[in-house]
């Protein structure tokens, strides 16, 4: 059944709960949205999502980090130690970022102005 909610068009289908509380993801929704072998899901108030799990590659910003941490004069072993440290900040601090962003989209979150950021013209 196809509805439409605050201008958002969506598709909704009743599925089964297994005794395992296994569910089957329409194929439909399945092709949608690309789904791999992962799903993640997300407790939004009383809502479940499940979308397709993001991919992590390992690479998100790893030149940037190895840049400073060569430029604090890491090398061999310290440098490796310390760019996995770095490197597995990196995901959570995104998504950090991402569900404060939903928040504030969604109007329960504290949000920043372009003001309160850069401040006003008349402050320059």
């Amino acid at each position: 059944m196809s509805v439409a909610v605050k201008g958002v068009s969506m598709d909704k289908k009743i599925v089964s709960i297994s005794s395992k509380r296994q569910i089957t993801i329409p194929l439909s929704y399945f092709s949608k949205l690309g789904f791999g072998n992962k799903a993640e899901c997300v407790l939004r108030g009383n809502e479940l999502v499940i979308r397709p799990a993001k991919e992590v590659s390992g690479g998100e910003f790893a030149e940037q980090i190895l840049a400073d941490l060569i430029s604090q004069g890491l090398s061999g072993d310290e440098l490796l130690k310390q760019f996995k440290l770095k490197q597995a900040q990196v995901r959570p601090a995104i998504e950090k970022l991402i569900a404060e962003a939903e928040d504030a989209a969604s109007g329960i979150g504290e949000y920043s102005s372009y003001e309160d950021i850069f401040g006003s013209e008349a402050d320059t």
